[in-house]
């Protein structure tokens, strides 16, 4: 057939749009699009376009590179519509010009392939690899060059297709191939070759597996290369073979420490963090104290050095710009906020499970996101918990030296290195606290804003220790000096004041109760003061010190300070204002704290929440019959609003009823209970059992819907969902009573078998454990009989809970389910019994409940039996049993 031909008219139209679209004038741009538009209506537009990117030489390498990626933008949004005549000209064309003598051009060719690749087109294009793998040899370098860019394309983006049964295993024959390219004379070619393997260790590809020995030689022998990009990658090689091939490293494991000691020193700056992230990837590995002792003196130093922030770190953070408060935040510089949903647990704030996952060292945004000195951080303080005190040796030097530097920017590491080692080093570093902190306390008024930054994310890693001394030595100067950088004239500073001093109330509790009214004005001062993006940080402060310290907070004073400036931000916000978020998850806090002092403000913040939860509802219901014509929504407002009235409910309890009863939160909790997304669902939960505690003469009627939308969501693969699901169910057991009978067959059996599986978290066997118990106390005759199925469990999750009214209800439910089936507890009693030993002060009738079943099992077995059995109890269980029940 002949080949296709552009028309001259059409040809001079698309170059005169594609110099057009080269203009910075946003009217000329937005024609261009328009045009666009137009053009995409032609079926042979496509064919233009490849025709101006490998044929017209006449124009100019960026116009052509252009017409392609217009090509390929086409590509991604309707290939499947594309005719095949022009579907096989393209690819034709693509593999033609594989070899252009431009760089651009190549490259350009290359995203196309690996986008129609992308379509699923391999199948439909069985010649496209072998085409580009015989390539690999010609003698022509751009030939060779263009096909191993495309290829590395392809790899990045399809490892998983090129991985799977489909199209004779590829890889087979890629993987041996790209190994023989190590060696090229030209260092881009070894890249592109060691680049295309590295897209294959993580996921244990079986080609490479089988030959990993080959590719380990591959790159020693390129360790010493002279190509920044060549070492680049090789570097990323070996971190990635710590994670998944350690054992085929461990012959040469010396060796690779130090060179990869070397690289971390790397004059090259991208080459220094791709080695640095070796000391994340080695300590997660078993081997790590071990192959690592031995060069822990000389890593250790390295690591500091990188910690120092780099000249042009400085200029990037303005460094030297010491006030900058006034100057309005850029939108850009906002990063998107992740809510954390409620979770409920029998105790508040004993939820150590999450972890702190928020290490500080990735604060300054505006840096490009990540680089050596956070990594350096990183590593340090990952290998702080893995070697604990014995870096201590090596550190302490370098600290005395750099600590006191006269230089601010060595004297800044130092007070980083300080802060990154106080998790793994705590216990070795307490002889010297008593002198560091007031040293820091004292670097709170550097006169650089990067040392007082700095100074403010040590010391809050430090506050549990502060918080732990007699307050007048640590924790008043620490404190009064955090709230003067809480309204410091640096935005960074006041950024970092108000996460360390969030971090100082979460670890201080009621011990602030004393300095409340300090701390409030300060607080309260900063809202007239902040830009946009501080105070989404101070929302968090005044949040997480509501929940520290309680109801201290509900004395008038204190409401009349902190209400009318967040009130007027609430009035202020639209609904659709992203910074509702933070401010509706600060005022949960608050609700909660004040209790009954809320309840000027509740009204106008309950309609509200209602309101954003019907508006959620609404648009997405919009969305699901007409996604053409309606946006999805934003879920989020709707979890954060269920939160805060989940908030209201739990501060104002029976106060609430008169909002409730004259709205449609029920009808719209019912909806919320079905979505799709876990997150809804678990807010809407938490709702769910605080409305049945606060005003359950309203969820009554809808209990017979609710059950088996609660029954449903005991799965434990969504932890929190089930957690909050489980927690409801108990508190409307307690208020159904009897009642709650026909709806046991529901969730019984997921109960049981949650409480049996092996690996569920602490919070949720606690709250599974009290939902049963709670079960067995309204309706024991139904769930007795299964007590051998669960007692043990049972006995081993409340043990280690505080006395409190949940745990009450639960153990008066077991020891009704014991009265009516005695003999489900017999092979286990001995777990009962550490289970009753566990309370401190029961109440009088339930500790004569604990007597008489101890007793009733001690005269059933006999006098000689009770002494064998009781004889196998540790110690402090036979003295507390026998010192409290007389057994």
């Amino acid at each position: 057939m002949a080949m296709w031909q552009p028309e001259e008219n059409g040809l001079r139209q698309i170059l005169q749009l594609l110099k057009e679209s080269q203009s910075p004038d946003t009217e000329t741009q937005r024609a261009v699009q328009q045009k666009l538009g137009e053009l995409n209506n032609y079926p042979d537009f496509n064919n233009y376009l490849i025709f101006v990117l490998t044929k017209l030489k006449s124009e100019d390498d960026p116009t052509r590179s252009l017409s392609g990626l217009i090509l390929k933008n086409n590509v991604r949004a309707h290939f499947e519509r594309f005719p095949s005549e022009v579907t096989s000209f393209i690819k034709q064309e693509c593999l033609n010009s594989i070899g252009d003598p431009s760089p651009l051009i190549r490259a350009t060719i290359g995203i196309i392939i690996t986008n129609i690749i992308s379509k699923g087109e391999l199948h439909n294009w069985p010649e496209v690899l072998p085409h580009l793998c015989a390539c690999l040899d010609s003698e022509d370098y751009n030939i060779c060059e263009g096909s191993f860019g495309a290829l590395q394309k392809i790899c990045e983006d399809n490892a998983e297709t090129l991985d799977s049964d489909m199209a004779d295993r590829p890889l087979n024959v890629l993987i041996p191939k790209f190994l023989n390219f190590f060696r090229h004379q030209s260092p881009k070619i070894r890249s592109h070759a060691i680049a295309c393997v590295n897209q294959f260790i993580i996921s244990r590809t079986q080609a490479l597996m089988v030959h990993i020995d080959t590719f380990i030689q591959n790159l020693f022998f390129l360790a010493k290369d002279e190509d920044t990009e060549v070492r680049k990658n090789v570097c990323r090689a070996l971190v990635m073979l710590v994670e998944v091939r350690i054992d085929r490293l461990m012959p040469h494991i010396d060796q690779i420490i130090q060179y990869m000691m070397e690289r971390t020193q790397d004059a090259d700056d991208t080459v220094a963090l791709e080695s640095c992230e070796f000391w994340l990837s080695l300590a997660e590995q078993k081997v790590c104290k071990d192959v690592l002792g031995p060069h822990i003196e000389r890593l250790v130093p390295i690591l500091v050095k990188g910690m120092r922030y780099s000249e042009i770190d400085i200029i990037l953070l303005k460094g030297d710009i010491e006030e900058d408060e006034m100057i309005p935040d850029k939108e850009s510089d906002i990063k998107p906020r992740f809510h954390k949903s409620r979770t409920h647990s029998n105790q508040k704030h004993d939820e150590g499970e999450e972890g702190d996952s928020d290490e500080g060292y990735d604060d300054d945004d505006s840096l490009s996101d990540w680089n050596l000195r956070k990594c350096s951080a990183a590593a340090l303080d990952v290998l702080a918990n893995v070697f604990h005190e014995e870096i201590l040796p090596v550190l302490l030097p370098i600290l005395k030296e750099t600590l006191f530097h006269i230089d601010w920017e060595v004297k800044e590491s130092g007070i980083l290195v300080l802060g990154a080692i106080a998790e793994g080093c705590m216990s070795g570093m307490i002889p010297h606290l008593p002198e560091l902190i007031p040293y820091l306390i004292n670097c709170l008024s550097d006169k650089k804003a990067l040392v007082r930054s700095i100074t403010c994310w040590t010391l809050s890693r430090y506050a549990h220790w502060v918080v732990g001394q007699p307050h007048d030595n640590f924790l008043k100067p620490l404190m009064t000096e955090l709230l003067k950088r809480v309204l410091d004239a640096n935005k960074r500073v006041q950024e970092a004041a108000c996460s360390a001093f969030a971090t100082l109330e979460e670890e201080a509790c009621t011990e602030l109760v004393p300095y409340l009214g300090f701390i409030l004005e300060t607080l309260v001062f900063a809202f007239g003061k902040y830009q946009h993006k501080n105070l989404l940080i101070l929302y968090d402060a005044i949040g997480t010190l509501a929940d520290s310290v309680g109801h201290h907070l509900n004395k008038p004073e204190y409401v009349n300070m902190l209400m009318p400036p967040l009130i007027q931000k609430w009035n202020m916000l639209k609904d659709e204002d992203k910074d509702l978020f933070p401010l509706l998850e600060c005022l949960s806090s608050v609700a909660t704290a004040l209790q009954s002092g809320f309840l000027p403000y509740c009204e106008p913040v309950y309609r509200r929440c209602v309101c954003l939860v019907e508006q959620t509802l609404t648009q997405n219901y919009a969305n699901l019959s007409q996604p053409d014509q309606y946006d999805p929504p934003d879920k989020d407002f709707m979890i954060v609003a269920l939160d805060l009235l989940s908030g209201l409910a739990e501060g104002l309890e029976g106060h609430i009823e008169g909002l409730v009863a004259n709205s449609t939160i029920l009808k719209l909790l019912f909806q919320c209970m079905q979505d799709p997304m876990p997150e809804v669902r678990q807010s809407s939960f938490a709702l769910l059992g605080d409305l049945t505690k606060a005003c359950f003469q309203h969820v009554r009627p809808c209990i017979p819907e609710f059950m088996p939308i609660l029954g449903a969501n005991l799965n434990p693969e969504f932890i929190s969902v089930c957690n909050n699901a489980t927690w409801a169910i108990g508190e409307i057991s307690i208020k159904m009573g009897a009642d709650m009978q026909p709806f046991i067959g529901m969730v019984l059996t997921q109960l049981i078998d949650i409480i049996n599986r092996s690996n569920t978290p602490k919070t949720l066997l606690e709250n599974t454990a009290i939902t049963i118990g709670r079960l067995g106390l309204v309706c024991p005759q139904d769930v007795a009989p299964l007590l051998q199925q669960f007692i043990r469990q049972w006995c081993t999750s409340l043990r280690n809970i505080r006395d409190n009214e949940e745990k009450d209800s639960a153990f008066r439910g077991v020891c009704h389910m014991i009265g009516a089936n005695p003999a489900g507890v017999v092979q286990d009693f001995i777990f009962f019994c550490d289970a009753v030993a566990s309370w401190m002060h029961p109440k009088p009738d339930l500790k004569e409940m604990f007597y008489k079943i101890l007793h009733g099992f001690k005269a059933q077995v006999g006098e000689e039996n009770w002494s064998k059995f009781s004889d196998q109890f540790p110690q402090p269980l036979k003295e507390r049993l026998t010192a409290n029940y007389g057994v």
